[in-house]
């Protein structure tokens, strides 16, 4: 899967990965490849992205936006 994290200020993370969490607005969730599309809000948290070679890591967000279609998530992040 493609992802990208974007803020206001600059990218925080653009690459391929295995798998991503994020705190949305019910709770944490996580998106595999092929997740259905979607688009949801986020909550103060840490999104956690596990890489294709399964290292991890973590950035923390006070609110943002996902959308995930087509294997390509794009998550639009307050720091």
């Amino acid at each position: 899967m493609k992802l990208e994290i974007l803020t206001p200020e600059k990218s925080l993370f653009k690459g391929t990965i295995k798998s991503i969490s994020v705190p949305g607005k019910s709770g944490i969730f996580m998106v595999l490849r092929n997740h259905a599309p979607m688009i949801s809000t986020l909550s103060k948290g840490e999104i956690t992205v596990v890489s294709n070679d399964d290292s991890k890591e973590n950035i923390a967000i006070t609110g943002g936006v996902i959308e995930v279609k087509n294997n390509t998530i794009v998550v639009l992040a307050d720091v």
